[in-house]
């Protein structure tokens, strides 16, 4: 295969090749691991992540490590699986930043729902730092 051939455009943060776009690696385990989250996956959630992530929720807490992590994947009185719609996923260099919208319901069924903003920072194609800026919506102020 020539080199041209192999060349591919840039194309909405990802590539595109003879009219087909290719995901990136590093957005396909950021879909992997929101996929994870969306379906109450836990085992999908870390193998998308470094053994040394650092996750910031800022505003609430840090935690360091796949354990802290696995520990805050389900807060107390959230158990059910969130619904989570991407509304853009953003790549340059070996970050990957995602505009979300959330639905979660409480145990009690009480509904909250947020808008998201995530960056994550890859690294050999898995997660190695995430951080969070959530906010909580009284209204239904997003599109």
């Amino acid at each position: 295969m020539t080199v041209a051939a192999l060349s591919a455009e840039v194309w909405n943060g990802g590539f595109r090749q003879k009219g087909k776009d290719v995901t990136s690696r590093n957005k396909q385990t950021v879909e992997r691991y929101l996929d994870g989250f969306r379906t109450g996956n836990r085992a999908q959630i870390l193998s998308c992540l470094t053994d040394d992530i650092t996750w910031t929720v800022f505003g609430a807490y840090r935690v360091t490590g796949k354990d802290g992590y696995a520990e805050h994947i389900t807060e107390p009185g959230f158990s059910l699986p969130p619904v989570l719609t991407v509304v853009r996923l953003v790549e340059e260099g070996d970050t990957v930043m995602a505009e979300l919208t959330g639905d979660v319901r409480s145990d009690a069924g009480e509904a909250m729902r947020l808008a998201m903003a995530e960056v994550f920072v890859m690294r050999d194609g898995l997660i190695c730092e995430r951080r969070a800026f959530v906010i909580p919506l009284q209204e239904n102020d997003y599109r």
